[in-house]
């Protein structure tokens, strides 16, 4: 079984997602048997954060002083699932996600789950350093997103 603990530093996600544990649960719930554990108690946590502190948090670990979408933090270099298993952290920027500003809800949410889907990857183990690794990843997310939006409540 997957869970995911969320938490919020910045007060806007609010007005997006009205409840945010259930929106990321909703995903997890849509992802498929080899991504649910099942038999497993697998663990993550994801922070919805702000440009001003994922900017000090990319400059701490990733020696880059800007904003980012998303920051992962898999707690292992090399993924193995265990029958009690901490992923890590996934760190996810407001501002950089509210852009344009006008957007509506439902595209709001499709950008969320997307950048969600590619964090959950990177604690799985997956990257995009060369091009292979990219192509790899990019694939799973597609398919991820497809299968998160038929089985959720994502338009």
């Amino acid at each position: 079984m997957i869970s995911v603990n969320v938490f919020s530093e910045e007060k806007a996600w609010s007005k997006k997602l009205k409840n945010k544990d259930l929106f990321f649960k909703q995903i997890c719930k849509a992802f498929p048997k080899k991504y649910k554990f099942l038999k497993k108690r697998v663990s993550f946590t994801v922070l919805l954060s702000n440009n001003k502190n994922i900017k000090k948090l990319n400059k701490n670990f990733r020696n880059k002083n800007k904003p980012t979408d998303i920051l992962s933090f898999p707690l292992d270099k090399k993924f193995k699932v265990s029958k009690n298993k901490y992923l890590g952290d996934i760190i996810i920027n407001y501002n950089y996600l509210n852009k344009p500003k006008s957007q509506d809800l439902n595209k709001f949410q499709e950008k969320v789950t997307k950048i969600f889907i590619h964090g959950f990857l990177h604690l799985l183990g997956f990257n995009h350093i060369n091009d292979n690794d990219y192509s790899q990843m990019l694939k799973e997310e597609i398919a991820l997103y497809k299968l998160v939006k038929l089985k959720s409540k994502l338009n």
